[in-house]
């Protein structure tokens, strides 16, 4: 039997579990809090504290999902549970899920998976750090391959442009030039189940869309959906942002997403924002008085 196991069952580890659980795949989940734990074994998922640092189980881990982000002192997980991971021989594969900011700032130009990363900021810093680390924990496990996922900013239901209206919070910042890339939920749940499910060549996998965009036209695109008046356009010059917020326009890019879908063979579900916040729209549709 294959036993998935995730550390940080979250918004992106959600449908993967789901999936895995439907394919009769045994499913173990990490928690920090009682409600937490509550909440996974309710769906059916049987649970480890995130500090234990083992699991005692008659089935091996086949699989680890880990998509919690990293901290200046390294991955929250990794540390923790060393001893254990380098005594299952049992494990395939290792799915980490990184972000395209370890690459930097590129003005706006494309990067794919050969462009050495040079992230700017410390959370990119930490992203990088983490993704070497897990995978020099692969390379202790003979049989066990390693996959560094690379996201972009990542939208779908509940976290989208047209939510962010509705709530009353949509801000249009005008940088010239900004270009951010995006990633559906959906896609991205495809695109892991297709990793999981079948023997695939490990590595880097960069996961955006076809359309890097400036994040004004994504707010403008949902404001029209929503026959909502646009919010006022502000400079980021002059925009009031938390220093978080502002540094996300500090890096520029365009990410490429050639490789997964060549090694694939496949077509992104929402290969642009378009087609995505038209789907989630439709799912909003008869909230709308």
């Amino acid at each position: 039997m294959k036993h998935l196991l995730v550390f940080g069952p979250g918004y992106c580890a959600a449908p993967i579990m789901k999936r895995a659980q439907a394919a009769s795949w045994k499913v173990t989940a990490s928690y920090r809090t009682l409600d937490s734990k509550q909440k996974l074994e309710a769906e059916g998922y049987r649970t480890v504290r995130a500090d234990a640092g083992h699991l005692n189980t008659r089935t091996p881990v086949s699989h680890l999902l880990i998509t919690s982000a990293p901290t200046a002192n390294g991955d929250p997980f990794l540390g923790i549970w060393k001893s254990w991971l380098e005594q299952q021989v049992a494990l395939t594969a290792i799915h980490y899920l990184s972000s395209t900011n370890v690459y930097g700032d590129h003005g706006g130009g494309w990067v794919d998976e050969t462009t050495p990363p040079t992230p700017s900021l410390a959370r990119g810093h930490n992203r990088l750090a983490a993704e070497r680390a897990w995978q020099a924990a692969a390379r202790k496990h003979t049989q066990s391959a390693c996959f560094i996922y690379r996201l972009a900013g990542i939208y779908g239901p509940g976290r989208n442009a047209l939510e962010t209206i509705l709530a009353g919070k949509a801000r249009r910042i005008i940088k010239p030039g900004q270009i951010f890339g995006r990633i559906h939920l959906e896609d991205i749940s495809e695109i892991l189940w297709a990793f999981l499910e079948n023997p695939h060549q490990d590595g880097i996998y960069n996961l955006s869309d076809d359309l890097p965009a400036p994040p004004q036209d994504v707010i403008e695109a949902a404001a029209k959906m929503l026959g909502t008046d646009l919010a006022d356009a502000i400079n980021f010059n002059k925009a009031d942002l938390s220093q978080t917020a502002r540094s996300f326009y500090t890096e520029n890019k365009r990410v490429s997403n050639k490789k997964v879908k060549k090694t694939l063979g496949l077509d992104l579900k929402y290969p642009t924002y378009h087609e995505g916040l038209a789907a989630l729209f439709k799912d909003l549709k008869p909230q709308q008085p």
